[in-house]
């Protein structure tokens, strides 16, 4: 038997039949949208989390007070530590010719209001001019804060695009008096709008002098301390020496944290490059529960094609054709509902662009590849269950059951 004429007789069964098809597509679709949706979900997430922290750049060093050791568990967010930052720790830090820019940094919210009487309640950044380069952040009007030595308080502050919205409409905000907690500043900057990053709405705050926020906020402990290598220092190279200088101010003991930007980098793209196969994992289990349902329509679709097969044999049909008339069959199934799967998924995706256009859904070219072979793989795996058993027919015994 020809190749064209086993295709043209599979195509015809399938056309026949044409409920069954449908449905065994339909089965196969759900199962390859569903890989290639919950793949580009994961890939999404994996480069929107890598963009974010590349955002504030991939030499940035963080330290971070408390330790696993100390406090039991991971390094607080929030809370009771063995022993604080200080802004000595950051000018210690600053001092050491490995680090380039250093950044005290303390947060807090409070409420900022106009001399009209508007007034929000926000976050309160407090810390050097050196918070603009390091994190990335640019001015829409005016100034960062004064060039200052950490240590002393200025009435300064420079605010957020939706702060300056808010408080001051679309009137001029720069040189205008704002009061924050109990403490009057100028508006000394703007910042363009950034929107969100990594949680905190960036452009609903107002950034003032180290120093000022501790006395508003009444407290002297820093939540970070942020620094950066000079040039083209080691980036690890930096960060032991960072852990020695901190240890050598802390009566020799490692009580903080110190974080690289890259080895986050690294181990966010580990974590969510293993999630994304594992969920693609879980939906491909879909495609085999389809290949099962392949399996049994084919086989009955053998009990009830006996007579056509045994005239196929009677017309001199070989083992080998028969099989692979139905291994036909069942592939052509699984690669068509492989076919409407992918348009399903892709459009799926398209449609998360649209709804959430921050966010980079898209198909990876391993999701696609993997979808439609899991397809094939399945209808090659379970068809030949049922091809097999259409070849062993006899022919005579076949065409005496019509």
């Amino acid at each position: 038997m020809r190749n064209r004429d086993t295709l043209a007789l599979a195509a015809g069964a399938l056309r026949v039949q044409s409920r069954r098809t449908l449905l065994i597509v339909l089965a196969t679709a759900i199962g390859v949208a569903a890989v290639l949706l919950l793949t580009a979900l994961g890939d999404g997430a994996r480069h929107y989390v890598i963009d974010e922290f590349s955002s504030l750049g991939t030499r940035l060093i963080v330290i971070i007070p408390g330790r696993n050791e100390t406090v039991g568990g991971p390094p607080p967010l929030l809370g009771e530590t063995p022993r604080s930052l200080t802004l000595a720790d950051a000018a210690a830090a600053a001092r050491h010719p490995l680090i380039g820019r250093v950044a005290p940094v303390m947060i807090g919210e409070a409420p900022v209001s106009t001399p009209s009487g508007l007034e929000r309640e926000v976050m309160i950044l407090g810390s050097t001019n050196e918070i603009i380069g390091l994190r990335h952040l640019e001015l829409a009007q005016g100034r960062g804060l004064p060039a200052i030595p950490p240590d002393r308080a200025a009435p300064a502050c420079v605010l957020g695009d939706k702060l300056k919205r808010e408080l001051f409409g679309t009137g001029p905000a720069l040189g205008s008096w704002v009061r924050i907690g109990d403490r009057r500043f100028r508006v000394v900057g703007l910042f363009a709008p950034v929107g969100t990053s990594l949680g905190d709405n960036l452009d609903d705050l107002a950034i003032i002098p180290v120093a000022s926020a501790q006395q508003i906020f009444d407290r002297e402990a820093l939540f970070r301390i942020l620094t950066e290598p000079r040039g083209t220092v080691d980036i690890d190279a930096a960060a032991e020496a960072l852990k020695q200088v901190i240890a050598a101010r802390h009566e020799g003991e490692q009580d903080v944290t110190v974080i690289t930007q890259d080895s986050v980098l690294k181990t966010f793209d580990r974590i969510l490059t293993v999630l994304t196969l594992a969920v693609a994992g879980i939906s491909a289990i879909s495609l085999f529960v389809a290949g099962i349902l392949v399996m049994n329509v084919m086989l009955v679709a053998v009990a009830q094609r006996r007579a056509e097969i045994g005239l196929l044999k009677a017309l001199g049909a070989t083992l080998a054709d028969i099989r692979n008339l139905f291994l036909l069959e069942a592939v052509l199934l699984c690669l068509g509902g492989g076919a409407a799967g992918t348009i399903v998924g892709y459009g799926g995706t398209l449609l998360v662009r649209v709804l959430y256009p921050k966010f980079p859904a898209a198909v990876p070219a391993w999701g696609l590849a993997a979808g439609l072979a899991t397809a094939f793989v399945a209808g090659l795996v379970f068809g030949v269950g049922p091809a097999r058993r259409a070849a062993r027919l006899d022919p005579v015994e076949a065409l005496a059951k019509r």
